[in-house]
Parts: C-alpha cells; structure tokens; sequence
C-alpha cells in the first residue's frame, strides 16, 4: 500500500468525537432535557389534550362528555370551513408575497455598513416591538371615514369605509399584518446577507457586473435557504393570525376575513362548542405541519446546509 494513501477515519477518529464514548457531545447532552422539557409541559401536552378534547362535546363550564367522531362530522361537513381555509391560505399567499420582496429589498438595503442605515434598522424594527391588538386599535383608529387620518386631513381617497367593504377589509388585513412583520423577516434577510463572501461581489465587479445582476446573480441565489427559512416562519405564523383580525373586523364584514383561528375562537368561545373548536385547531397543527414539511422539501436540503454551499 502506498505510503500516502489516507489514513483510515474509524482508526483515526478525534478523541470526544460525536458516538465516543465519554465524547464532549454525549456529556453536554443534558443540557437539552430543560428545553424538552419545556417543549413537552407547553407543547405536547396541550396538544395533545386539544386532540382528545376533539372527541368530546364541553360547553367550557359542564362536565365533559365523550361524543367519538360527533366534533369531526360537524366541523368537516360545515360549508363555513372551506371558507375559513380559503380565507387563511389567501391571508397567507398575499402576505407572503407583499412580505417577501419587501423584506428582501430592506434586508439588502440594511446590510450595508453605513452608520445612518444602523439609525433606520432600529426604526423599522419598532412595529415588531408593538402589540398586534394595539397596531390594529391604532389603525382601525386611523382608517375610521368620520374621525380618522383622511377625514381629519381632508383626504377624499383616504375617507372610505375600509373595514365595512369586503375586498377593502380584507387588503386592510393583509397591510397591516405585511406592515408589522416585514421587519422582522428583513432582520432575517439582514443576517443572511451579511454572510455572503465580499469575494464573491468584488469577482463579479471585476466582470463589469451592475448592482442589479450582482443581486440576481449572486445575493438572491445565496439567501436560498434564508427564503426558505423565512417563507416557513410567514407561512406558518399566517395560520394563527387571530388578535389583529379579530379588533380590526371580528372576521368580518359577513365572513370575508374569518380565517381558521377567528372561527376556532367563534365556535368555541361564542358558540361554547370546544370539541368542534378543538377539531379545528387540530387541523390548524396538521395543516402547519404539512406546509412546513412541504418548503422544506422545496427547499432542497436541509435547513441547516449553509447558504454558501456550491459558492
């Protein structure tokens, strides 16, 4: 054999390493149990006692009773769920499509180094830092066609009834929700930015490439996993919109933004039917579990592969 063949990985495997015995990974793993353990007591168990309470019939103050697949039958065969489905994954395409750009441009933007972009980081993460319910109060205040922003400027395009008009209700909700979280996903796309090799634009301006082809050729295809980190977290996070719908419309006018949460809350805190609100939640679970898996496929990878692999 030759004298420079590789040495064996098995005979020459680093002591502590991952599946040694006594290795720095098996003895730090207890670190983990708090965060299991957290993750069980307000995760799991709640979950798991949203999905037996499923199969109950509990006005929230009797006993409860066990009623099978009674809970299920009532919810499935409602007409109102495929509009409540429809309405939440509307809420969540076009949120994502206003977010996404947005907050890919700002992330851009923000990850320069000069000092006046540091003072408009900070000012275009404080809609993150408010209540959704205070954000809605205040724009439900704003909107308002006799006291609001239009009336009181004189603005005759801004004096309508925002949130008595379906198709204006429901672009009200999308804006609000998009105005909210779009800093949050450009602080994402900040980072994600920030770690892309200066080599790698300093070689594309050599070529003679132009800010636009260094962002399509070089920053978009480098924040592939960062898209597909932030388009889980907005797709995900657009299921259990509740609070900001809810003071904005109350799901309405009629049911024109009563997405699956607004109607959860309507069938199990108006109506007292928590086995059929607790149905729905159990499909909310399902539905941001398959959606998750599903981007995740798309993306290609796990999402732990750096962003920089194949540079």
């Amino acid at each position: 054999m030759s004298a420079y063949a590789a040495p064996s990985r098995r005979g020459n495997r680093p002591p502590g390493a991952h599946g040694a015995p006594g290795g720095r990974s098996g003895g730090l793993a207890w670190l983990a149990v708090p965060a299991l353990l957290f993750f069980a007591a307000f995760g799991l168990v709640p979950l798991v006692g949203v999905f037996l309470l499923s199969f109950t019939s509990w006005d929230g103050l009797g006993d409860i009773s066990v009623t099978g697949l009674d809970s299920w039958s009532a919810v499935l065969s409602d007409p109102q769920l495929p509009h409540a489905l429809w309405v939440t994954f509307l809420v969540m395409a076009l949120s994502w499509a206003v977010q996404t750009p947005a907050s890919i441009l700002l992330g851009v933007f923000l990850a320069n180094s000069q000092r006046y972009r540091a003072v408009l980081a900070v000012m275009y993460f404080v809609p993150l830092l408010l209540s959704s319910a205070a954000i809605a109060i205040t724009y439900k205040a704003l909107l308002d066609p006799n006291f609001g922003l239009g009336a009181g400027l004189g603005i005759p395009l801004l004096v309508q009834d925002w949130l008595g008009d379906p198709v204006l209700a429901f672009s009200v909700v999308i804006f609000v929700v998009s105005w909210q979280f779009i800093p949050f996903h450009s602080l994402i796309y900040q980072g994600g930015v920030r770690q892309i090799p200066r080599s790698m634009y300093e070689a594309a301006e050599l070529d003679g490439a132009g800010r636009v082809r260094k962002f399509f050729s070089i920053t978009l295809p480098q924040l592939k996993y960062t898209i597909i980190t932030s388009s889980t977290l907005m797709v995900v996070g657009s299921l259990t919109f509740f609070d900001l719908i809810w003071v904005l419309t109350a799901g309405g006018p009629g049911d024109a933004t009563r997405a699956l949460a607004v109607d959860m809350y309507k069938r199990g805190f108006q109506a007292n039917l928590m086995g059929p609100a607790s149905a729905i939640a159990v499909i909310l679970v399902l539905v941001g579990l398959a959606l998750a898996l599903l981007l995740r496929r798309i993306g290609g990878g796990s999402s732990s592969t750096s962003q920089l692999e194949g540079a």
